[in-house]
């Protein structure tokens, strides 16, 4: 189902965390605090470390320096020796009769802190790119739980959905049989019962239908079987027989068809659930007695395209893409009064994308309710197609 009634429209869907959500959300929150922590505690180790290291160098070389000026007061002529010795050292300039010195290479020294420098910059990347990689996989995780909790939940309402679909006119049937069997009726309230029960019939064919197609859906194979046809005349023959049933629930149906052929591929079957869903959904959705819905037909370059408009309360920016998900209902099951389960416009997307087609959903041009758009690509070749044919009731235009 598409959207949420009147009242869960003003105060949006219900959205409490479970238990088990809440659970989930602390153990990951534990972790990322952890992993952090451990990640800093790494870093300042590894930069301690580096000091520490850099600190006892310093330290040997300043006893190699010592040691060796002590052996030159002893014996000037070990300075080659002891250079060879401590490469870290250099005879120190100063006179030429002067007795010989020495001191620490400022080559060695810069190399040595230009290698601390180079290990330093390398733990400052590896510690962040840890814990990139590592909360990079948590978030990873977690949005695989969120959307496996969310199905779980979509899953729950559809099985709340179904339940609802099929015991209420079920119900609904029993009582009326029970009471043109136990009651002596007159012939207008007889009607009006085999009227309602008619109705109660249709409500239950729709939802075996979609439960149905959707199975199918999902144990396809094979993409479906597409055959040149003009748009207008598959959409004329489609409403032309679902103009009575949705008249009779208030619908007040107009359709514009294009002046010009639509010559489009696509599967009859699988066109006829795409629109009789999009009109079931305008009418389910319309407010008040009349419901006014228009169908609209349109060429768009290499495009056709086919708008179905209603004037309900809409559909809202932040949910125009899950409303396609398979089992998505606004709402909640115990406080939702439109009737679905959830499964009319995901069998929409999918049958549609199945013939190389896609679907969206905007408001209408003039803002007061939703328009769903079914866009086809058009056949190149327009030769193999019948031509249109007159619908009762349609208004001829684009």
């Amino acid at each position: 189902m598409r959207r949420r009634s009147t009242a869960n429209a003003q105060r949006g869907p219900l959205r409490h965390p479970t238990g088990e959500g809440l659970a989930t959300r602390i153990a990951f929150t534990v972790i990322v605090l952890f992993v952090l922590a451990q990640v800093g505690w790494w870093l300042l180790f590894q930069t301690q470390l580096l000091d520490r290291a850099a600190s006892e160098r310093e330290a040997a070389w300043a006893r190699d320096l010592a040691t060796v000026d002590d052996l030159l007061e002893t014996d000037p002529g070990l300075i080659d020796a002891l250079l060879a010795r401590y490469p870290h050292l250099r005879r120190a300039a100063g006179a030429p009769d002067a007795p010989p010195a020495v001191e620490i290479d400022p080559a060695v020294a810069d190399h040595h802190a230009a290698r601390d420098h180079s290990a330093r910059r390398m733990i400052s990347f590896e510690g962040p790119f840890f814990a990139f990689v590592i909360l990079a996989m948590l978030a990873l995780i977690a949005s695989s739980l969120r959307a496996e909790r969310d199905l779980k939940r979509r899953q729950q309402n559809f099985l709340s959905a179904v339940t609802h679909e099929f015991n209420t006119p079920i119900g609904t049937l029993r009582l009326l049989v029970q009471t043109l069997r136990l009651r002596r009726a007159s012939p207008e309230r007889t009607v009006d019962y085999l009227r309602r029960m008619e109705t109660e019939l249709d409500r239950l064919e729709r939802t075996s239908e979609q439960v149905l197609a959707a199975a199918r859906l999902e144990q396809a194979e094979s993409p479906p079987v597409l055959e040149a046809a003009d748009l207008n005349v598959v959409v004329q023959g489609l409403v032309g027989r679902a103009r009575e049933g949705l008249e009779a629930r208030g619908a007040r149906l107009t359709v514009r068809y294009s002046p010009d052929a639509l010559p489009v591929s696509l599967d009859g079957d699988a066109f006829a659930l795409v629109l009789n869903n999009l009109l079931d959904n305008a009418v389910k959705y319309s407010r008040g007695d009349v419901k006014p819905v228009t169908v609209t037909l349109r060429a768009d370059g290499d495009l056709v395209r086919l708008h179905v408009d209603d004037e309900g309360p809409g559909v809202p920016a932040a949910e125009r893409k899950q409303v396609f998900e398979r089992f998505y209902r606004a709402g909640d099951e115990l406080t939702r009064v439109s009737m679905g389960v959830g499964l009319g416009l995901h069998l929409v997307r999918s049958v549609t994308e199945a013939m190389n087609g896609w679907v969206q959903v905007e408001e209408t041009p003039s803002g007061r309710g939703a328009r769903f758009t079914v866009v086809l690509p058009r056949r190149v070749a327009a030769d193999d197609v019948k031509p249109p044919v007159g619908d009762p009731g349609a208004v001829a235009s684009a």
